[in-house]
């Protein structure tokens, strides 16, 4: 062993144990590994880079702008509205359609995003039938993973696998070479979902009815009570002719503000630029002191038990949770300032599944935490926009259509035709057909630039650029070698069901550790050049790791797919275990008997 591979050994178990414990960002250890492996000197500078010139790199950020431009016009929603009509009260149906729809439109854009989309929709769904949201949110998960194994663009890792045949001198995989292998397991997971669900139920039978709560109810799963008070500016008040975003109330935030009386009575919103008049009735979010009140002029009117049902029109409280892509996460309530950037107030947070109040929310949100906001309805409508920084749950019904390109649809769909007939035909390479659809969705009007560049996760480009010459410099120390001649050394004498078997449970066993995507470059070199050493083709090798690096259903951090549903689904760590262990066992069964088939070994 040379010191150049003890070297990036070194960086290598720094970077699974940085991505393992999720500090810091995937992104950063990635720029991490750029920076480090040429002042190693295990590579130069060029070399490190060639990933941003890398084609897959411009064809992923295309996919996101074509799955952005999908959402705007509406046609996720219309897709999540039809199969509320269609699945009606029938628990095994909405299964059935829920997944069907996931994976198939998960194999055209980012499965995360995907799944963000269908959240709130399976959550309506299970408020009006009743059933548990935990009996349709894990559905919901299995089926974004298991979309990545239906097309080539359909999940990263696909790409990086395809890439790294192509750079070992190989042929690539084509745009539906996936395709067989993701049906069989896709109808295998809804079977295994329609069995499994009955499992998910949470003691004492929960039922999905919880998710349509009142506002009180919500205000109380999140430990604030009614904890709403009024206050009358007082004669002589400091606060007559201030506006209220210059209030020094430190200790509450307001929420509405009541002026005149009975009939005449108007009510406006607590904007920052609201300028207070004596006997205007203020409604904060929780009781202020004794000294507060007397130092600012305010007379208590009571507590307000039932002030969201009585203002409904003026205001709405809803739930919000913290996507992977959130710029919010690492950061505190504080920090985030929501009330001054989209005027909402936030009235209790629930982290790692535990309730508390603002007050006591002094630690960082991560992905998958929620947040119980309040604000005028547009100021809501403005946010259920925002998907990349916050996703709503707990949709109102009074929201209009919330895509702002929904007569476009038709050009959309048009756009993504083009681009799987480009792709399927070859006619240009699959970045060009990417870029091409990217285009025409932007000069349709489907989306615009701002929102196009919003669209692209760069946590995911980084990740890929930064690990893409990790995968070169394992090869040339040697790393690679050690790696094969380990495995052949084990299972060399094995037949190829069980060489294959070891390989999608190395890559199943590393992925629960990394992100697919780090897996996917990590562990498609060895496996190609196991290929190699045997004389096999490496197609059924590198379709292996494929299927593997998609079939992160075991814990809810394999991926950020499962990630999203832990919270609304109230789910525990062991929930996972306990279902996606044998799902994850009969994939890699189904796996092993259909690669060999389909692409046969020699």
């Amino acid at each position: 062993m040379n010191a150049d591979l003890i070297v990036v050994l070194v960086l290598l178990v720094a970077s699974i144990a940085m991505f393992a414990v999720g500090r810091p960002r995937m992104d950063v250890v990635a720029v991490m590994l750029i920076v480090a492996l040429p002042l190693s000197g295990v590579l130069s500078l060029p070399e490190t880079l060639a990933g941003f010139a890398d084609p897959n790199v411009i064809l992923i950020a295309a996919l996101f702008v074509v799955g952005e431009g999908l959402s705007r016009t509406g046609v996720t929603y219309r897709l999540g509205d039809w199969l509320a009509r269609t699945a009606g009260a029938h628990l095994a149906r909405t299964i059935v359609l829920l997944m069907l729809c996931v994976a198939l439109l998960g194999a055209v854009m980012s499965s995360t995003g995907v799944v963000a989309i269908f959240i709130p929709v399976a959550l309506s769904v299970a408020a009006r039938t009743g059933v548990s949201p935990r009996q349709l949110l894990m559905p919901l998960s299995v089926a974004g993973l298991i979309s990545g194994m239906l097309t080539l663009i359909a999940t990263t890792p696909n790409l990086v696998i395809d890439a790294e045949l192509t750079a070992a001198g190989h042929d690539g995989f084509s745009f539906f070479a996936p395709t067989p292998f993701g049906l069989v397991i896709l109808a295998l997971g809804i079977g295994y979902m329609l069995f499994a669900q009955r499992f998910l139920v949470a003691p004492g039978g929960e039922a999905g009815t919880d998710r349509r709560r009142t506002l009180s109810a919500l205000l109380s799963d999140y430990g604030v009570g009614a904890r709403v008070h009024g206050y009358r500016v007082a004669a002589g008040s400091a606060l007559i002719g201030t506006s209220l975003g210059r209030v020094p109330v430190r200790a509450a935030s307001p929420l509405l503000v009541e002026r005149g009386r009975l009939w005449r009575a108007s009510r406006q919103s607590a904007a920052p630029d609201a300028v207070l008049r004596q006997r205007d009735l203020i409604y904060l979010d929780r009781e202020l002191s004794a000294a507060d009140r007397d130092g600012l002029g305010l007379d208590p009117a009571g507590a307000r038990p039932d002030f969201f049902e009585r203002f409904a029109a003026h205001l709405a409280a809803t739930e919000v949770m913290i996507p992977p892509s959130s710029s919010a996460r690492g950061h505190t309530v504080d920090e985030l300032a929501l009330r001054q950037r989209h005027g909402l107030v936030v009235l209790g947070v629930r982290h790692r599944s535990t309730s508390r109040s603002v007050q006591d929310a002094v630690e960082p949100l991560a992905t998958g935490d929620t947040l119980l906001v309040t604000g005028r309805w547009d100021a809501v409508r403005r946010l259920q926009a925002e998907r990349r920084d916050y996703l709503v749950l707990e949709l109102p019904a009074e929201l209009d259509d919330l895509a702002p390109a929904a007569a476009r649809a038709p050009f959309a769909l048009l756009s993504v035709a083009v681009m799987i007939v480009l792709m399927v035909t070859g006619v240009v390479p699959n970045a060009i057909a990417a870029l091409i659809a990217a285009l025409m969705m932007g000069v349709s009007g489907c989306i615009d630039m701002p929102s196009a560049y919003r669209s692209i996760h760069w946590p995911t480009l980084l990740l890929i650029v930064g690990m893409l010459p990790f995968a070169l410099a394992l090869q040339r120390t040697g790393g690679v070698d050690l790696a094969v001649d380990a495995f052949l050394g084990t299972f060399g004498g094995a037949s190829p069901t069980v060489l294959l078997a070891a390989v999608f449970a190395l890559t199943a066993l590393v992925g629960l550790f990394i992100s697919n995507t780090a897996t996917a470059v990590l562990i498609a070199p060895i496996a190609i050049h196991i290929a190699d050493e045997l004389g096999a083709s490496p197609l059924p090798f590198a379709m292996i790791v494929a299927l593997a690096a998609s079939s992160a259903f075991v814990t809810p951090i394999s991926s950020p797919v499962n990630t999203l549903v832990v919270e609304p689904g109230r789910y525990r760590f062991g929930d996972f275990v306990r279902i996606g262990a044998p799902f994850a066992l009969l994939v890699m069964v189904v796996s092993v008997v259909l690669v060999p088939i389909l692409m046969p070994l020699y």
